[in-house]
């Protein structure tokens, strides 16, 4: 097992060590659950420790009372500083499944430009996730969580499959909605094999947020120019399709240290283990 692998898996499940919860049908209710988790994790996952960003900043804005979340959005603002999408790469349990799903045996997806051009989605999803609590507050009064409520596939893995595999009374309620999130949810999973993060590359708004702030960010990969050839391996290498590599696609998983020729990528900051690249995950059959 890499070292990404191991630490991300570690995270996983340590971010969401309320073993309990997942026997009682409960969700924890913690003094822990007021501080945000920098990736996708749903609050109401029954191991859940933290809470999730999105759902946070959506709950925020969806109250009866509009309150400006000036917590949420400093946390985000502090994650995406440190690392942009590093946190991606390295911290986020949902990307940490569909990784997991990728490695299943099955053909895989060639990278493609239509397949490219899939990637601008998540930055609508990120204006869909700000703006419709917001829009419905000033129509109704009353704003509502429609990311997490009706599309979230993390919250639907979650917090939905073992919450209601334990509870009799949850799935005597669970209605058409429901039943809607778990085909999303689905759909989702079957592409995660013959494509690398599907989520992550074409939905998530979190991603789309922190991608702004990698070329900034203290922590992920960066291209030393003097010694960069331009000769595009990182990008053909790369199972996130980006570019070059550190660009906003990037979630620093290291496949492009391995391949870079003139020995001009590596990490911005030295960390307090040896970090060797995974190659199990970005074979050249994708690229």
């Amino acid at each position: 097992m890499d070292k990404r692998t191991a630490v991300q898996g570690l995270w996983s499940a340590v971010t969401n060590g309320n073993w309990d919860g997942f026997l009682q049908g409960s969700v924890y209710p913690g003094p822990l659950k007021s501080f945000c988790l920098p990736g996708l994790n749903c609050y109401s996952c029954p191991g859940a420790l933290g809470a999730c960003p999105v759902g946070a900043l959506q709950s925020a804005c969806s109250g009866v009372v509009l309150r400006i979340p000036f917590y949420v959005v400093g946390t985000l603002l502090l994650a995406a500083l440190l690392c942009g999408r590093f946190i991606c790469g390295w911290f986020c349990p949902f990307g940490f499944v569909q990784e997991l799903l990728y490695r299943l045996p099955g053909k895989k997806l060639r990278k493609s430009p239509r397949l490219r051009r899939l990637t601008y989605g998540k930055y609508g999803m990120a204006a869909f996730v700000a703006a419709v609590p917001l829009l419905l507050f000033g129509l109704t009064g009353i704003g509502e969580p429609a990311f997490c409520k009706y599309l979230c596939p993390a919250g639907t893995l979650e917090a939905a499959v073992p919450l209601l595999a334990v509870s009799e009374r949850l799935r005597a309620a669970a209605g058409w909605l429901t039943a809607g999130k778990f085909l999303l949810l689905a759909l989702l999973l079957l592409a995660a094999v013959p494509v690398y993060r599907p989520f992550c590359r074409f939905f998530c708004p979190l991603g789309a947020f922190y991608g702004f702030f990698n070329k900034t960010a203290l922590f992920g990969i960066a291209v030393k120019e003097t010694a960069c050839t331009h000769c595009g391996a990182c990008a053909r290498r790369c199972p996130m399709d980006v570019r070059r590599a550190g660009d906003r696609e990037c979630i620093s998983c290291g496949a492009c240290r391995r391949v870079c020729p003139s020995g001009a990528i590596a990490f911005k900051r030295p960390f307090p283990f040896s970090l060797k690249e995974d190659c199990s995950l970005c074979s050249n059959k994708d690229s």
